[in-house]
């Protein structure tokens, strides 16, 4: 089969297309013939050598996926082989064929496409986990999304306006705020303006955002504590600018606010969350009510290119990689 493998540290450039043994799923396994894979920044720090865990090369990456189960392994009930499914494997997507254990298979509705399946579980569990479960978000309430025309913006609109929020989109373009209105952003901000703490300020009468979904971290950190309401709760998702932030944790004490770590691997490992976030998001996908925003398409082969171009910041939705 054809493969992305990678043998070494680095960004696009070690990226290597290869051929490799169809593999054979073992007990409790599902193997998927691979029809779609969401490209996440995670993948990018991944192949760096950058990511929350440890890259053991050499790697086949992409931890996020949607296909056909190809064949099942020993004890695995429920699923069936001609099935279409989303996966979260942690790795080994960028590939024509995929082995994740059957814990990590969503069944799809039929009306998804293998491209909107691929965009789907790691940005919609991620913004419902950092939403409802961390922030323990309430109607009415103001948050912030930044990159919001992003794979995780995009979701994080749709999720929000779910649980009722009031929503604030920034970025980086009039184009990709259009996009955000059209998802359901009360206010879309240019992220490149001088006044932006004021005029989030001035959006909220005043007060600041209940809730802010950090993604870009590094200098913008310490504005981003700026626009925090009394009680707010700053989200750090990730930090796309790969740069350190700084921070004063006494300044949070005047206006009670709390900083909170949001990372999708840990809940993938808790039978409860998942039930919980899956009942919430499952219903809302078969009905149509959110639906994932696919971005640029590339081959499997174009990997390398598909990274530059997140690298870019020019992508809309979820980048999507084909075999």
């Amino acid at each position: 089969m054809k493969a992305i493998q990678v043998h070494r540290a680095g960004g696009p450039e070690v990226l290597e297309l290869t051929d490799l043994p169809k593999p054979s799923p073992g007990p409790g396994q599902v193997l998927v013939k691979v029809e779609a894979v969401g490209l996440n920044f995670a993948d990018i720090l991944y192949v760096a050598g950058e990511y929350l865990v440890r890259t053991r090369y050499p790697t086949i990456p992409g931890m996020e996926f949607a296909g056909v189960i190809e064949a099942l392994g020993e004890g695995v009930e429920g699923l069936h082989p001609g099935q279409r499914v989303a996966a979260l494997g942690g790795s080994g997507a960028f590939a024509e064929y995929a082995l994740v254990p059957a814990r990590s298979v969503l069944p799809v509705p039929a009306q998804m496409s293998a491209a909107e399946a691929a965009a789907f579980p790691v940005s919609y569990f991620t913004a419902y986990f950092a939403l409802a479960t961390q922030a323990r978000a309430r109607p009415g309430e103001w948050v912030l999304v930044q990159a919001a025309a992003g794979a995780l913006g995009t979701a994080s609109i749709q999720v929000a306006k779910v649980l009722g929020l009031r929503v604030i989109a920034l970025a980086s373009s009039e184009e990709k705020l259009a996009l955000c209105q059209g998802l359901g952003a009360e206010v879309a901000l240019l992220n490149t303006q001088g006044d932006l703490v004021d005029a989030v300020k001035n959006a909220t009468e005043g007060k600041g955002v209940d809730i802010l979904m950090e993604v870009v971290g590094g200098e913008g950190f310490a504005q981003s504590l700026k626009m925090l309401a009394y009680r707010g709760r700053l989200l750090v998702i990730g930090s796309a600018s790969r740069q350190m932030a700084q921070m004063y944790p006494v300044s949070l004490m005047k206006g009670n606010q709390s900083v909170i770590g949001v990372w999708l691997t840990p809940f993938l490992s808790d039978p409860a969350e998942m039930q919980a976030a899956t009942a919430f998001l499952m219903p809302l996908v078969a009905s149509g009510q959110i639906r994932p925003v696919v971005g640029q398409r590339f081959k499997l082969e174009e990997a390398a290119e598909a990274f530059r171009f997140v690298l870019s910041r020019k992508n809309t939705g979820k980048v999507i990689l084909e075999p």
